[in-house]
């Protein structure tokens, strides 16, 4: 196993890292910035180096401080968690030139799924089911208005280069078209530094479901469930959960198993999730993207599967087999996320602040994983992400019954934050039902 690792961000994700290290006897090295001294984070880790200053530019996302971090504290290896360099296959390759272990699928990979046109085309050839979609890159707003009047409309305009729900717009007509492709690919420009925009068909009524999968040493892929992931605003994720309610075991076996194609075809290894968007009236599913990292919602899949997804990131780098049987994956009971974010609960703008109050609930089934506590403070520098509040239970309606009684429990005070809305959805008929989709959060407000 690897005897030292350095965690390349941030928060919840840094300190639920440094956790499974320093359980598995792996000496932890945290990086950090100015603003984030004072994090649970930096003084739980076994060393911490800053790394620079608030502007994740100049610290999270500075290359050449993170690698010298890394080589002045003497780590085998770097994780990079979710963000920041998370996805740059530049750093991977830089990792890996330095003579060090990335924890993490290869720079090929990264930049393969990195492009979303050019990941359409390779899933479309390994047999996985795309959606009606552009190609290659519309060049310009006359060829966008042609592609969208062969896809039919309404259309997403998307940025090639874009995630996390960011860079994307929806047109229902020409008219509208013309002001979405300017504006997302001014928006594509600006924050990836590439302006190129691919259009696809846009589903009114649509499920957002992924698979979570791992590329193990020995060069198998394997798929440990899927996760409903519709609970979003503004094309970003409040809460997951697994398995997902609309995923029949027939429709689970075509998903898994087009998520393993999708891993084969770019020979990857360590973990990733491929995203899909599920029709709910056809039982058809569309490749959407694939994340070549850690997602932030990993901790569901870990609790009905039973593993440390993290350690078996870790077992991976080092070539090493994993924990489980590949062969005998078996899923029990049921886990839901919720995203605790510093952000008010009725149009979720983000709302920093000094934190006065950070009591997390316990009891059977309840897991917190959070970057905060009281004392610290939500600066406006970064996602406003504060923690994750994860239940499980034998079934869904015992993860429901929990997580209200964890919501209710969770005492927090100072940033503005989400915990009332989630309440709200944990009684909502449509949620409670498992027949909801997309747009449940806008009908909710």
């Amino acid at each position: 196993m690897i005897e030292s690792l350095l965690v390349a961000n941030r928060g919840e994700i840094a300190r639920r890292i440094i956790r499974t290290a320093k359980r598995l006897g792996v000496r932890a090295v945290a990086v950090h910035s100015e603003a984030d001294a004072s994090l649970p984070f930096v003084t739980e880790a076994d060393q911490a180096v800053c790394v620079g200053p608030a502007n994740p530019a100049q610290s999270y996302r500075n290359v050449e401080a993170v690698l010298a971090a890394a080589k002045s504290t003497g780590v085998q290896a770097i994780h990079p968690g979710y963000g920041f360099l998370s996805e740059n296959a530049d750093f991977a390759q830089a990792v890996a030139a330095s003579g060090l272990l990335w924890v993490g699928p290869g720079s090929d990979a990264i930049t393969a799924m990195g492009d979303k046109i050019n990941a359409r085309n390779l899933m479309a050839a390994a047999g996985v089911p795309v959606a009606p979609g552009t190609t290659e890159p519309a060049v310009d707003l006359a060829a966008a208005v042609n592609a969208a009047a062969e896809i039919g409309y309404p259309v997403m305009v998307k940025a090639a280069a874009g995630g996390g729900g960011m860079g994307m717009g929806i047109a229902n007509d020409e008219t509208a078209l013309r002001t979405e492709y300017d504006k997302v690919r001014a928006f594509a420009e600006r924050m990836f530094g590439d302006g190129s925009v691919l259009l696809e068909r846009y589903f009114p009524r649509v499920r957002h479901v992924e698979v979570q999968i791992l590329g193990l040493a020995d060069g198998r892929v394997v798929a440990l469930g899927e996760r409903e992931c519709s609970v979003q605003r503004r094309n970003q994720k409040l809460v997951e959960e697994s398995p997902s309610p609309a995923v029949t075991p027939e429709l689970r076996s075509r998903l898994l198993a087009a998520a393993v194609r999708a891993g084969e075809a770019v020979g990857y290894r360590n973990a990733g999730t491929v995203e899909c968007l599920l029709d709910p009236s056809t039982g058809e599913f569309f490749f959407l993207e694939m994340n070549t990292r850690l997602q932030v919602e990993h901790p569901v899949t870990e609790l009905v599967y039973g593993v440390d997804l993290v350690e078996e990131q870790l077992r991976v780098a080092a070539g090493l087999p994993p924990t489980f049987d590949p062969d005998a994956l078996t899923p029990r009971g049921h886990a839901i996320e919720l995203r605790v974010n510093a952000e008010d609960p009725k149009r979720f703008l983000p709302g920093p602040g000094a934190i006065t109050t950070w009591t997390e609930p316990t009891g059977e089934g309840v897991r917190v994983d959070s970057g905060y506590g009281a004392g610290n403070t939500v600066t406006p520098f970064y996602d406003s992400l504060m923690a994750k509040l994860i239940v499980s239970g034998a079934d869904r309606a015992e993860a429901i019954s929990r997580a209200r009684a964890a919501v209710a429990q969770f005492q927090l005070a100072g940033p503005k934050n989400n915990l009332p809305f989630f309440a709200e959805l944990l009684d909502n008929p449509e949620f409670l039902s498992g027949d909801y989709d997309t747009g449940i959060v806008s009908r909710m407000r």
